[in-house]
């Protein structure tokens, strides 16, 4: 299945697994931009390897890796503008650092801590992680239609992993978007499995990209691995929809290097063999490649990155770990912008029942 990943006819790319670049790169890929690229998906790979370490210790919980399917991420965040809204799902932490979500705030919402989803800056216009699949698809198309009748030159990008194209949710979402022609951009990360299910069992299309045919909206099918080839489709594919030309289904093809989450064993359902070629395509080591062999990254460099980058990431951690607890009620305080009635009600009982146990054990119930 992976092997034949290259020979995919129409794909489009940039820089090939071996480094090499295949054809010219697109107005506004230099030198610098690679190397800006290159250290952001540095610095999410040791985000994400933290980030496991602190679930398998204990001091988070459940976290979906995006190992191998930086490139994805890094491009789609370099891609957009300030006011473009991101309507991420659950392996989104490259293209939410780029908008301005600290590495704090990753951590504190996989950590169970809803003020990791108060954005400030760019992000704070951005919805937060979707982890049900595909459910927001529904919602970045109702944010394109507000946009189209109020004229403003703005565009959404909604993104999905190849699972989520299975469900109803996305079909009617793009079928909306292709109906009233809307300026939203869908990515979908081919990482190959949804969960334990292959591609193969999932769809019996091609590609997902093909999609786009049954809905009317432009469809093409990128280089997951090579972050100039998802930068300017994107990029592209935004400008167009800023334009008042409609939607465009992207199809990001990469591989999930890892678990599908910490809660998954994908030794369970995975060949080992299909896994170790996979490394191959390695979004990180294919750009340090081109970058090494055109003379534009040094040893040195790249120590002096990773000591940064462990110095922010680290950082990250301990602010974390030892933020105060988050109040008590704010699984309920978050779920609407204004609380509504029954919610106030539900707040006050937990509030009064806390109280009591607190003055009952002779304690703060202030986290508890």
């Amino acid at each position: 299945m992976f092997d034949s990943l290259d020979q995919v006819p129409g794909k489009l790319g940039f820089i090939d697994a071996q480094g090499n670049t295949r054809q010219p790169l697109p107005a506004g890929v230099d030198v610098a931009w690679l190397q800006a690229s290159y250290q952001h998906m540095v610095r999410i790979r040791q985000l994400d390897k933290k980030a496991v370490a602190l679930q398998r210790t204990g001091q988070m919980h459940t976290y979906p890796p995006c190992l191998g399917q930086e490139a994805i991420g890094t491009g789609i965040g370099l891609a957009m503008q300030d006011d473009d809204i991101l309507v991420p799902y659950y392996r989104d932490q490259a293209t939410q650092v780029l908008r301005g979500v600290t590495m704090q705030q990753v951590l504190q919402v996989w950590g169970g801590d809803e003020r990791g989803n108060l954005f400030t800056g760019v992000a704070a216009r951005d919805f937060p992680n979707s982890v049900p699949i595909g459910t927001q698809m529904s919602h970045a198309a109702g944010i394109a239609a507000a946009m189209k009748s109020r004229g403003v030159r703005q565009a959404v990008v909604a993104n999905c992993g190849d699972g989520a194209t299975s469900r109803g949710d996305v079909y009617e979402a793009l079928n909306l978007v292709g109906v009233w022609q809307l300026p939203m951009v869908a990515v979908v990360n081919n990482n190959q499995w949804a969960i334990s299910v292959p591609r193969s069992l999932q769809t019996g299309t091609r590609t997902l990209a093909e999609k786009a045919l049954a809905v009317g909206i432009e469809g093409l099918q990128v280089d997951g691995n090579d972050v100039v080839a998802v930068f300017h489709a994107v990029r592209t594919a935004l400008a167009r929809a800023r334009r008042g030309k409609g939607g465009t289904l992207i199809e990001a093809v990469s591989y999930r290097l890892s678990d599908h989450t910490t809660a998954d064993d994908a030794t369970r359902y995975r060949d080992a063999a299909e896994v170790s070629r996979a490394w191959d395509y390695d979004p990180v080591k294919r750009l340090q490649t081109w970058l090494h062999a055109s003379g534009h990254w040094t040893p040195a460099q790249e120590q002096a990155l990773l000591a940064t980058v462990k110095k922010e990431v680290d950082e990250a951690v301990s602010a974390y770990l030892n933020e105060p607890p988050q109040a008590p009620d704010d699984f309920i305080a978050y779920v609407f912008a204004e609380m509504t009635p029954p919610l106030l009600a539900q707040r006050d009982r937990l509030l009064i029942r806390l109280a009591r146990d607190a003055a009952a054990q002779g304690g703060d119930s202030h986290g508890q």
